[in-house]
């Protein structure tokens, strides 16, 4: 797995987690809609750490540019 993901689009991804997990905490968004937003909010902070979203993968898309070295 290479990295395919730009740090702007990590810290996007995991900005956008923290906001929809705290606006499920505060009761906002409740229910099964935002039980739902926190899972997508765990896998967008897991493909922040990682560095690798695997829908870019599938699709040939990456944010990060390509090192010539």
């Amino acid at each position: 797995m290479k990295a395919n993901m730009s740090n702007p689009d990590r810290i996007i991804r995991a900005i956008i987690a923290v906001l929809l997990t705290t606006l499920y905490f505060m009761g906002v968004i409740p229910g099964i809609l935002g039980i739902v937003l926190v899972v997508i909010s765990v896998i967008f902070l897991a493909t922040s750490f990682i560095s690798y979203c695997p829908i870019y993968g599938i699709f040939g898309w990456r944010t990060k540019k390509i090192s010539k070295v």
